[in-house]
C-alpha cells in the first residue's frame, strides 16, 4: 500500500476515533453508559442517524446544528476531530512502519482524551489512563520484553511518588486540594514512557504552561480552580516527540552545573 494511502486511512480513522472520544469522555465524566442510550442530541433527546454521525461531514452539512431542533453545536466536536485524524496520520509520518507508531497513536489518544475530560468536567479519567497503561505495556513488552516492562513501571511509580509529595506538600502550603488525583495518576503514565528525568521536566513544561492562563482566571476573580491536566499532557505530548533534544539539553544543563 502507497503511503499516502496509509496516511489517508490513518486521517479517517482518527476523524472516527476523534468522535468516539468526545462520546466518551462526555458520558464517562457524567456517570453515563457508552453503550446505551445511542448517539443523540443532549438537548432534544433525537437520536441520530448514520449519516449524522460522519465526523466532521455531518456538522458541515447540519450547519452546525442539530437536525431536529436547530440548537447550535459546539465547534469543539469537529475541531478534536480533525486534530485526532491529524495525530494519527502524523505518527504514520514521523515514525513510519515501526511500533513507535502505535506508541504515538496511543498517546495521541490519551492526549486528546485527557485534554477533552479535564477541560469540560475537571476530571481525569481513569478508564482512559488505564486503557493506555495496558496498551503501551504491550507495545514495550514487544520492544524490550518483560524486564524493559518491569523497569518502566518502576519508573513510573517513581514518579508517581514525586507527584504526591507535590500534592502533599502544596494542600498543607495553600490549606486546600493544590492537585487532583487525576494529575497524580497521569504521572504513572508519563514515568512508564518518558523515565524519571524527562517526567519530574513534565510538571515543570506543565506548570510552565499552565502560568499565563492561572494568572487570567487569578485577574478575572474567577474561583481559581485551574485544570491542571490539559497543561501536563501537553507537556508530555511534547517531551514524548522531542525526547533526544530535551535529553540533549538536561545534559547541557548538569554538565554546566558541575
Amino acid at each position: 500500500m502507497e503511503q499516502w494511502m496509509i496516511c489517508v486511512y490513518l486521517f479517517i480513522v482518527g476523524l472516527f476515533f476523534g468522535s468516539f472520544f468526545n462520546c466518551l469522555c462526555d458520558r464517562l465524566s457524567n456517570n453515563q453508559s457508552i453503550i446505551h442510550p445511542g448517539s443523540h442530541c443532549d438537548n432534544c433527546k433525537h437520536e441520530l442517524t448514520w449519516y449524522e454521525l460522519i465526523p466532521v461531514f455531518s456538522y458541515l452539512f447540519q450547519g452546525g446544528k442539530c437536525s431536529k431542533c436547530k440548537i447550535k453545536l459546539s465547534f469543539w466536536y469537529p475541531f478534536t476531530e480533525i486534530i485526532t485524524g491529524l495525530l494519527f496520520m502524523g505518527s504514520f509520518i514521523v515514525y513510519g512502519f515501526t511500533l513507535n507508531t502505535l506508541l504515538s497513536i496511543v498517546i495521541s489518544s490519551v492526549f486528546i482524551c485527557v485534554i477533552i475530560s479535564d477541560s469540560k468536567y475537571m476530571v481525569i479519567l481513569d478508564e482512559v489512563l488505564i486503557a493506555g497503561i495496558i496498551l503501551v505495556s504491550i507495545i514495550y513488552i514487544f520492544q524490550g520484553g518483560m524486564i524493559n516492562l518491569a523497569y518502566r513501571f518502576l519508573r513510573g511509580l517513581v514518579l508517581f511518588s514525586i507527584m504526591l509529595l507535590i500534592k502533599v506538600f502544596g494542600d498543607i502550603t495553600f490549606k486546600q486540594e493544590s492537585l487532583g488525583w487525576g494529575d497524580i495518576k497521569l504521572a504513572f503514565f508519563v514515568g512508564i514512557v518518558l523515565g524519571i528525568k524527562l517526567g519530574i521536566m513534565h510538571i515543570f513544561i506543565g506548570a510552565f504552561l499552565a502560568l499565563p492562563y492561572a494568572l487570567y482566571i487569578t485577574y478575572k476573580n474567577k474561583d481559581n480552580i485551574l485544570p491542571f491536566g490539559p497543561f501536563l499532557i501537553s507537556a508530555f505530548f511534547i517531551l514524548f516527540h522531542f525526547q533526544d533534544f530535551f535529553y540533549n539539553l538536561l545534559s547541557i544543563i548538569f554538565r554546566g552545573a558541575i
